[in-house]
């Protein structure tokens, strides 16, 4: 199977071929910064290392860097 059979219907394959390509794909990437940003910010305050090194490793799994959002 190809990609573009197993994406969502509607949905188109990227270059890449292994990731759907969205409208309004970098206005979700966005918001997912900012949410892990958010997020990143209340762990930092409260020391909880544990949880930030889970949104480390959430970011990674995204694709975003860390830099991003911390």
């Amino acid at each position: 199977m190809t990609a573009m059979e197993t994406a969502p219907a509607g949905a188109q394959a990227d270059r890449a071929g292994d990731r759907p390509a969205a409208h309004g794909g970098e206005a979700r990437r966005q918001a997912l910064v900012a949410s892990l940003r958010s997020r990143f910010a209340r762990a930092s305050a409260r020391g909880d290392a544990e949880a930030k090194r889970a949104l480390f490793r959430e970011a990674v799994y995204l694709g975003i860097q860390p830099g991003e959002f911390s």
